[in-house]
């Protein structure tokens, strides 16, 4: 809401409308008070899930919000399940055996990817789908949220890859390290002693070791993907929050922006959640030690 106050005029200074039209308008939808006042009534009114009419689709937020909201939720999910599906494995590989020079340019594309933001990366999938004509590159916008799955399925890789390829280097680090930090431990080496085998006291011992330090970030990394998913979807024109959040921006639409926010808001919250959830699953002492 700070931001669309800040920016010279308001929704209506776009619109082909009389000056006496704007101003009933307005004062309709509150926009003729004090910031402070818009805030402190748009806090209360969210309080309850009434989250104001926006003026760029002349539709109540909330129902903006239902219908985008999946979009944001099917393409960070899938990202996430990418992220954790490449990272990992490549984290335990890289990390358990550090010597072997095939695993440097895994490494070093890890390196690379962890300094490039999903905005780097939409952009370089959009000029790869364009240029061998393998992926759909742009229309997926004009999709509805209530849209058939096939229509918006056929537009998930690119983005998807986009967003999950930086946070799947990311978790490749964390994961090397963990793992090589499980790999010291003295029940490791007893276990190597007894006789089990070099890949079941990675995989399955030293893995299961170096899970708390992972999933104790995994909150942030959720935090991420839905953070970087705002660009990608604006990049993509992938039709859910974060694109909806920027037609707000654009158009001055102070409900609609800040409904997006609080959306966002939420979805970290879960995220933050679902891995304290985890944790406590992974590693019982978590709960005992509060």
């Amino acid at each position: 809401m700070v931001l669309v106050h800040l920016a010279p005029g308001d929704a209506f200074s776009t619109f082909d409308v009389s000056p006496s039209v704007a101003a009933a308008e307005r004062a309709r939808l509150g926009l003729d008070r004090s910031f402070g006042r818009q805030y402190f009534s748009w806090l209360a009114h969210a309080s309850r899930l009434e989250l104001g009419e926006s003026t760029r689709f002349r539709r109540p937020v909330s129902s903006l919000l239902r219908e985008r909201a999946g979009n944001t939720v099917l393409l960070g999910s899938a990202a996430l399940a990418i992220a954790l599906g490449l990272g990992i494995p490549a984290g335990v590989l890289t990390g358990s055996n550090h010597r072997r020079r095939w695993l440097m340019g895994l490494r070093g594309a890890a390196l690379l990817l962890v300094a490039s933001p999903p905005l780097v990366t939409a952009l370089v999938f959009l000029l790869f789908a364009a240029e061998t004509g393998w992926f759909p590159t742009g229309g997926v916008s004009s999709l509805s949220g209530t849209a058939p799955a096939g229509g918006i399925l056929k537009y998930l890789p690119l983005p998807a890859l986009a967003l999950a390829l930086p946070i799947a280097a990311s978790m490749e680090r964390m994961q090397s390290t963990a793992i090589r930090e499980a790999l010291e431990e003295p029940c490791i080496a007893a276990a190597r002693a007894r006789g089990i085998s070099s890949s079941r006291a990675i995989w399955f011992h030293a893995w299961r070791l170096s899970l708390k330090p992972i999933v104790g970030v995994l909150g942030i990394v959720v935090g991420t993907v839905l953070s970087g998913s705002f660009v990608v979807e604006i990049v993509m024109a992938w039709p859910g929050l974060g694109e909806l959040m920027h037609q707000a921006l654009v158009a001055r639409d102070t409900y609609l922006a800040a409904g997006c926010a609080a959306a966002g808001a939420v979805f970290l919250a879960f995220g933050l959640v679902a891995a304290d959830v985890v944790l406590a699953i992974v590693d019982p002492r978590t709960v005992d030690s509060q």
